[in-house]
């Protein structure tokens, strides 16, 4: 049997589980064991299960013991604790009442003050869904008690927690990096300059959106001295200095990204215990709450690691770059191809899932092209991070939805994130356009 055609047959079939709500570690698990068995069983002609048994078990179990022992990966469950940490310490919400205070005079300043406290929430946790869930429960309420418009005041929240999957640390990244074989601390460098365009493309979203809306986002009624705004800065210190850990020690060459998010680790605990906002029992919640997660990844991830050996036995990606190649794309036409296909299946999946099924055909092609697999990083990941609030799955929608309850309708987030993804779309094309945005930073290195 043809090995190309059992590997698209396996595509259309991880797909259709996946349709249906199966998890996507067992789907993909589950379909490449059985394709690996059946590649094995006629790689003679006949059908022969008893001689594909062994090398199946063999593939199946060397592939996930090798991922599972590999020592980038130990840095996943150390960001998540990081994030879980530093939320339960109250470091990451220090950044939000900071740019709260700075910006309460400005028309819609509380929710400019979301959307740069999603920023610093994401500079130190890494995850998009934790950053709308964990500042969607603080921002969103607020503003609706304020008198905001519910559509500015969920949609700002769900599109600032994007953010999470672009600026570094980001656990998409590190999954990147791993199947990739490319540098993570370079990948994590490389999403600063994007994140913080996608950052002030949010905040000018809203700016304009209440300037031509004055209704939209009350006026504040009051002053703010400049004592109160020196304390509010002085105050968000932890979460600048673990970001600066992070970034500036991973540029200066002082440590890896492992390294740094250990460091960090024990400085949000050390800082949580010093200040008296972290006890014990939120600390084993917090590391509890990371097992969790942490499990979660790792099942996808090795997972994903057998149905990376599956396509490779397969042969289907270079049978696709042949195609590719023979039917002479353009590289614009390609990027273009490669957006939409992102695009659309960000409509359904969640970002891991889309990503550890794709990036086994997509790698290849890409580097026949010649592109750089650190660039071409930044621009996956943020096509990933549209998916988040592309309808009609946008994960980050449905966790503010859930967040605001019947106060405010689905479709209600979603007609005021329409705005926002106008400039992800904008940041998109400007990422693919000069990918110097994406490398001047690690290159510099």
């Amino acid at each position: 049997m043809d090995g190309t055609l059992i590997g698209i047959v396996a595509f259309a079939s991880v797909i259709g589980l996946l349709a249906v709500r199966v998890p996507i570690a067992f789907a993909l698990a589950g379909v490449a064991t059985v394709g690996t068995f059946v590649v094995f069983a006629f790689r003679t002609g006949a059908f022969a299960p008893e001689r594909a048994l062994k090398p199946t078990t063999s593939l199946v179990f060397s592939n996930s013991f090798d991922l599972i022992h590999s020592y980038d990966l130990s840095m996943i469950p150390l960001f998540i604790a990081l994030g879980h940490i530093a939320y339960r310490a109250e470091i990451t919400t220090k950044i939000y009442h900071a740019a709260r205070v700075w910006l309460a005079s400005v028309p819609g300043g509380v929710a400019m003050a979301s959307v740069v406290g999603c920023g610093g929430f994401s500079a130190i946790t890494g995850s998009s869904i934790a950053c709308a869930s964990t500042m969607g429960r603080i921002c969103s309420p607020e503003m609706l008690r304020m008198g905001y418009d519910k559509r500015l005041a969920t949609a700002s929240v769900a599109a600032g927690g994007t953010l999470g999957s672009l600026i570094p640390p980001s656990v998409l990244f590190i999954i990147y990096g791993i199947f990739t074989e490319t540098s993570i601390s370079a990948l994590f460098l490389a999403g600063i300059l994007p994140g913080i365009i996608s950052l002030l493309g949010f905040v000018l979203v809203i700016f304009v959106w209440v300037r031509r809306t004055p209704e939209a986002a009350p006026r504040f009624e009051g002053q703010i001295s400049m004592r109160d705004r020196g304390r509010a800065a002085f105050e968000s210190w932890p979460a600048i200095s673990l970001f600066v850990i992070i970034v500036g020690g991973i540029y200066g060459g002082f440590f890896t990204a492992t390294e740094a998010a250990a460091i960090c680790v024990s400085a949000a605990v050390a800082i949580g215990f010093a200040q008296g906002k972290l006890d014990l029992r939120g600390l084993i919640d917090s590391l509890r709450e990371t097992c969790v997660q942490t499990a979660s990844i790792f099942l996808i991830a090795a997972a994903a690691k057998i149905f990376v050996a599956f396509v490779a036995l397969t042969g289907v990606a270079p049978a696709i770059v042949s195609a590719v190649t023979e039917a002479q794309l353009s590289a614009v036409l390609l990027l273009a191809a490669i957006a939409v296909i992102y695009l659309v299946l960000g409509m359904f999946l969640d970002p891991i899932g889309i990503m550890v099924l794709t990036l086994p055909l997509m790698i290849p092609l890409v580097e026949t092209y010649g592109f750089d697999l650190i660039w071409f990083g930044v621009v996956v990941i943020k096509l990933l991070e549209i998916g988040l609030i592309t309808p009609p799955v946008g994960l980050n929608v449905f966790v503010i939805a859930n967040v605001v309850g019947k106060e405010v309708s689905i479709d209600k987030i979603f007609s005021g994130i329409l705005r926002f993804l106008t400039v992800d779309v904008i940041v998109l094309i400007l990422i693919m356009a000069f990918p110097v945005i994406s490398l001047l930073i690690p290159n510099s290195m």
